[in-house]
């Protein structure tokens, strides 16, 4: 089962790259494009386009590494009485409302549909992710208000 969510994450963050990629291409284009050359010292349509296409090329590189580490991951699989960990699919009533999240190693803050789910990815970086950490299904906490509801 996890290895298909492994596909679907790949496969978002595939679409993302080249999404990202030709918005990169064409910030690029338009930055060195002859045509946005300066009218005059006030106007800074090309300064804004070189800032643009330098943004947008650091974000292509970031997601460039994501997608690599997402090659080769492997997720275990967790039993009912399995302390969370890294790899762990979650559910969690969050204030009220149930929510899906994968732990993974890179691409935190992504969502994507799966199986009728909404899977948000939580990264080590996030306090979310430490938070769950070591936690098992049936674990509550205070702040955030959380229920753990299964852990897969």
């Amino acid at each position: 089962m996890k290895e298909q969510l492994l596909d679907a994450v790949r496969a978002e963050l595939r679409a993302q790259f080249d999404r990202l990629s030709q918005a990169a291409r064409d910030s690029h284009a338009a930055a060195t494009d002859p045509g946005s050359k300066a009218e005059s010292k006030y106007d800074t349509r090309s300064l804004e386009a070189s800032y643009l296409a330098a943004g947008q090329a650091k974000q292509v590189e970031d997601l460039a590494r994501d997608v690599a580490s997402f090659d080769s991951l492997r997720l275990p699989e967790f039993g009912t009485d399995d302390a969370i960990d890294a790899g762990a699919l979650v559910e969690v009533d969050l204030d009220g409302e149930n929510q899906w999240f994968l732990l993974v190693p890179a691409a935190g803050g992504v969502s994507l549909e799966w199986e009728g789910r909404e899977i948000t990815l939580l990264t080590p970086a996030s306090a979310l992710y430490q938070r769950l950490l070591g936690l098992r299904m049936g674990d509550s906490l205070d702040e955030p208000s959380l229920f753990v509801s299964e852990v897969m």
